[in-house]
């Protein structure tokens, strides 16, 4: 796989026929759905622990506060990002994206 990055290319570099074309040709695998997870952290917890938990239980994850989550797709690392509000909704916006071989 190639490392360009989208700077790398201007407006002229591609024909707007070409992009055009390319986006038609993509058009089949814009139904298929996919499995995305925003991970915020991990823990591990023994069975007893588990059991113990109630409703205001706290679990320490292994992230600290302000540091990147990781975005799955299809079980994959796809991606690092943050956590922001949305109309008093939780979403998350991409801040970097993780590319083959820089997973670890």
């Amino acid at each position: 796989m190639s490392d360009l990055k989208l700077d790398e290319f201007t407006a002229t570099d591609l024909p707007v026929q070409d992009i055009e074309q390319g986006a038609a040709q993509l058009a089949p695998v814009y139904d298929v759905p996919v499995n995305i997870q925003a991970v915020l952290g991990r823990s591990n917890l023994d069975v007893a622990s588990l059991l113990r938990l109630t409703r205001g239980s706290v679990i320490e994850l292994d992230r600290k506060v302000g540091e990147a989550i990781d975005i799955y797709v299809n079980n994959r690392l796809v991606a690092r990002g943050e956590v922001v509000i949305v109309d008093e909704r939780l979403g998350v916006t991409m801040t970097e994206i993780i590319k083959d071989g820089d997973a670890a």
